[in-house]
């Protein structure tokens, strides 16, 4: 189809001149190699002399916008290659690699030689993040190598679920607390929402054959079930997730030492986010979200403020304190106490301590205990959500 664009020109003085697509891309030629871009430009094209006075204030932006698209194709292409190196045979990836490293030959022949590994993982954003990225590359790109990985990267996401619908933090073979079904780090809910947008028909992955998009579908189905079913419940009553659940009872699970079995305020904010994200959601699901927003307001911490302090001698020179702040945003634990849901502080030696300032210095600022988890959640997205879902 032929459009057509108005174009103030000053060629008679209150007129407009309607020029096509084809005589736009006639002048455009004309200036770019015109030895002076600032060359005025004499055409018949509607029929009339048209003048064109700095002709380059019209195709500049033109020419400029293919630089940047081109650059941009650049850089996702060598992320995307290295990313597809650093693909296990599982069809996952591991953890804590750079994306965007440029490989030098011998470095990409030390990665290939990694491939055998039984360290792919869901944790720290990792696979899920991959196949979005290759998914992405694939469809700008055109080139099928990307496609290949992508489409192993979420059968990967697949086998590794267990049959309960959960996922363990590595797959293959997992040991210790990483075969627990893991939340932490968004780790479960960030291969959810992969497998969620494909089975929604995200644009991104029109190239998923159909079967593969129908099996994400039942995985998702599968994960929100589980979800509903690890959900706490104390005294009778709904209150949110832990960070890991044991793979067989469902129950709240230890990992590191100073990972105890608990609630979590932070983990539990991206949980309640993907079930809000369920379009009319059923009365289980409406439960468990409305539980877990109680939660969240009853649990958040008031009138006081994390703040860092000089510490000279310390290894970073500063340290966490809490001080008092009448004016402070509500913050939210990293973890309760199973029994009387007040947060709690750990060290290496798996101790539990009612403060922080109870713990070691390296523990202390090492990790992220206190935060504002819930905030812009109950000030905003549980209240939208309520009103779009009122009974």
């Amino acid at each position: 189809m032929n459009y057509q664009r108005t174009i103030p020109l000053p060629f008679r003085q209150g007129h407009l001149t309607i020029i096509s697509n084809r005589e736009i891309a006639t002048l455009a030629q004309l200036v770019e190699h015109s030895p002076c871009k600032r060359t005025v430009v004499s055409s018949s094209l509607t029929g009339g002399s048209i003048l064109f006075f700095l002709a380059f204030t019209v195709f500049l932006p033109l020419s400029t916008h293919t630089l940047l698209s081109a650059k941009e194709d650049g850089e996702l292409r060598q992320t995307a290659e290295t990313v597809l190196l650093y693909q296990r045979s599982s069809g996952g990836w591991p953890k804590g690699y750079d994306r965007n490293e440029k490989l030098t030959t011998e470095r990409k022949k030390t990665v290939l030689g990694w491939r055998q590994k039984k360290e792919a993982t869901i944790d720290n954003g990792a696979t899920h993040t991959e196949i979005r990225l290759l998914a992405k590359a694939f469809q700008q790109l055109g080139d099928e190598r990307f496609e290949k990985a992508t489409l192993r990267g979420i059968i990967y996401l697949l086998d590794a679920q267990y049959e309960n619908g959960g996922w363990p933090q590595k797959y293959p073979n997992p040991t210790g607390y990483h075969q627990h079904v893991t939340f932490n780090d968004g780790a479960m809910i960030g291969a959810m929402e992969v497998l969620n947008a494909i089975a929604q028909k995200d644009r991104n992955f029109s190239f998923v054959p159909v079967p593969i998009r129908l099996r994400c579908e039942e995985a998702v189905e599968s994960g929100t079930d589980f979800i509903l079913r690890s959900q706490v419940r104390i005294k009778g009553r709904l209150t949110v997730w832990c960070a890991q659940h044991d793979r067989k009872t469902l129950l709240p699970a230890e990992a590191r030492s100073y990972e105890l079995p608990s609630l979590s305020g932070h983990e539990s904010v991206g949980i309640v986010r993907f079930l809000m994200s369920i379009e009319k959601p059923d009365e289980r699901t409406r439960n468990s979200i409305e539980s877990a927003g109680a939660w969240f307001d009853q649990a958040k911490i008031t009138e006081v403020r994390q703040v860092l302090v000089d510490a000279p001698g310390t290894p970073k020179g500063t340290d966490k304190k809490m001080v008092p702040d009448p004016d402070a945003p509500p913050l939210w634990g990293r973890f309760y106490d199973l029994k009387n849901e007040k947060p709690f502080f750990c060290s290496r030696d798996g101790i539990p301590r009612d403060s922080i300032d109870k713990i070691s210095y390296e523990r202390r600022n090492g990790y992220s205990w206190l935060g504002e988890y819930a905030r812009s959640l109950l000030a905003k997205d549980y209240p939208n959500w309520k009103k779009e879902n009122a009974r």
